[in-house]
């Protein structure tokens, strides 16, 4: 059960489920070189798949889930079904949604315009969005 923070100013709170991403991260193995993960969402914005981005502290921070359920129910497609990233440490925006894809990266430099999310790279929002 955790307090959502929106870089708008509002706030909700909520109970989330699904497996850490550090598990499924080690289950499915990380090279030496990664140093980033990398999301990939369903919703496009101006064509192309939204995107964002955390490094290996995030990822393997015992709050950061990949959610699958909202209070006891089925995630639904409003907040992100089938798969959403929860990173409790920061703020909304790095919490992407309708997950397609998750990547694990050396370097942010080829990922959209090379500031490691959708927002960094086109409204200026910082990469780290710690609250």
């Amino acid at each position: 059960i955790t307090r959502h923070d929106c870089v708008e100013g509002w706030s909700a709170i909520a109970k989330w489920q699904g497996p850490t991403l550090g598990s499924v991260l080690k289950a499915a193995g990380l090279r030496d070189a990664a140093r980033y993960i990398v999301f990939t969402c369903a919703d496009l914005y101006g064509g192309r798949p939204y995107y964002e981005s955390i490094d290996l502290i995030d990822a393997f921070h015992p709050q950061t889930i990949l959610a699958w359920a909202l209070n006891d129910r089925m995630l639904p497609i409003a907040n992100g079904a089938p798969c959403r990233l929860r990173v409790e440490r920061q703020l909304g925006y790095k919490h992407a949604k309708y997950l397609m894809r998750v990547d694990a990266v050396a370097s942010l430099a080829g990922i959209g315009k090379g500031r490691g999310g959708y927002w960094e790279d086109n409204v200026d929002y910082d990469w780290y969005a710690g609250i």
